[in-house]
């Protein structure tokens, strides 16, 4: 059995990401979708919400699993068991980092390699920040991710908005 982790921030989840993980369920046994909380970043979500939101947006993919994490991808690939760490390509841009990544991974941890899956043509000019910006002037969400995640970006900017009056 073939286990890949897909390690990454999903604040929020696009359709892009979800491509990835949709075509990683295909190819691989089991994924193992890791929500980071990284303490350097201030998401629009909680991991905990990142991952409620997650698991509802992939509750028809039989094969993965979605959990937080904290630290490194590699550490987090050795505790789920897998050979494998997914990451999405968008650009040639993504690549030089995700190359250099990689590559540390690798140093780190010879025996599991990274596999480098390309979003299709149709998501890739679109990121997080890219919805959530979209999200913050009122605009269309419903070519960048499913309702169930849109909904929940605008419950979370509306909550923040009252807040800040």
């Amino acid at each position: 059995m073939v286990v890949a982790v897909y390690p990454g921030s999903f604040d929020p989840a696009t359709y892009g990401h979800l491509d990835v993980i949709k075509r990683a369920s295909d190819a691989f046994d089991r994924i193992v979708v890791g929500v980071l909380h990284n303490s350097a970043k201030s998401p629009l979500f909680s991991v905990e919400e990142r991952v409620k939101i997650l698991e509802k947006a992939t509750q028809g993919i039989h094969n993965i699993i979605v959990k937080p994490f904290e630290g490194l991808s590699v550490n987090f690939a050795r505790e789920n068991g897998a050979q494998v760490i997914v990451r999405g390509l968008r650009a040639v841009t993504d690549f030089e980092y995700e190359l250099q990544m990689a590559q540390t991974n690798r140093v780190l941890a010879p025996d599991i390699d990274t596999v480098f899956m390309t979003t299709s043509l149709e998501y890739a000019y679109l990121s997080s920040t890219i919805m959530k910006e979209v999200a913050r002037f009122g605009g269309d969400l419903s070519r960048f991710a499913p309702p169930e995640i849109t909904s929940e970006v605008r419950r979370k900017l509306s909550m923040l908005s009252e807040s800040e009056k």
